[in-house]
């Protein structure tokens, strides 16, 4: 016999992944109403369309800011997804925000492992493997998969770059500096 699963339960699990009606129901079921179980579940079936949808092709998107209390720090990144009309929803641009306010506050040097030229580099500096600073839990991978299961696009961090007054220019040698005073 199939677990009854309460309206309430669907509408929780809704808001708290943006996954369908449908999966919800179905996931709470196969999960006997555990709402944790339900969100795991959710986002093993997401993992299989995730593959899916990372071949498609992200070519619209917007450029987002952050700038730190006192303005001294700030960020800019550039989030790809494949429609304008995803750009323009108040999801995407609240995860471009929080992609910038990750890169003022935390600092990395590259967006994914792939483009580390010696191959080798701490996971603290790249955008994709950091914790996000919201929610720990979480990097900013599992973030970026979590929005491409609800959006139902691919989305990609293309770039960023990150301002600090004062702060020598990035890949500057202590002697770049010396030799401008």
């Amino acid at each position: 016999m199939a677990t009854e699963i309460s309206a309430t339960a669907v509408k929780e699990l809704r808001e708290k992944t943006g996954a369908g009606v449908m999966d919800c129901k179905k996931a709470l079921q196969e999960a006997n109403g555990n709402l944790d179980r339900a969100v795991e579940i959710l986002r093993e079936k997401g993992a299989l369309t995730l593959a899916k949808k990372l071949d498609r092709e992200a070519n619209q998107g917007i450029i987002d800011t952050y700038i730190h209390a006192g303005g001294r720090i700030g960020a800019m990144v550039e989030l790809n997804c494949e429609t304008d009309f995803v750009a323009r929803t108040e999801d995407f641009r609240k995860l471009a925000h929080d992609i910038a306010m990750q890169v003022a506050a935390m600092s990395p040097q590259y967006v994914r492992s792939d483009e580390v030229v010696d191959g080798d580099a701490p996971e603290e500096r790249i955008l994709m493997k950091q914790a996000f600073i919201k929610d720990p839990k979480r990097t900013i991978e599992q973030l970026i998969h979590e929005a491409v299961g609800k959006l139902n696009e691919n989305i990609q961090i293309r770039r960023f770059v990150r301002f600090e007054v004062g702060a020598p220019e990035p890949g500057a040698t202590p002697e770049d500096a010396s030799a401008e005073s």
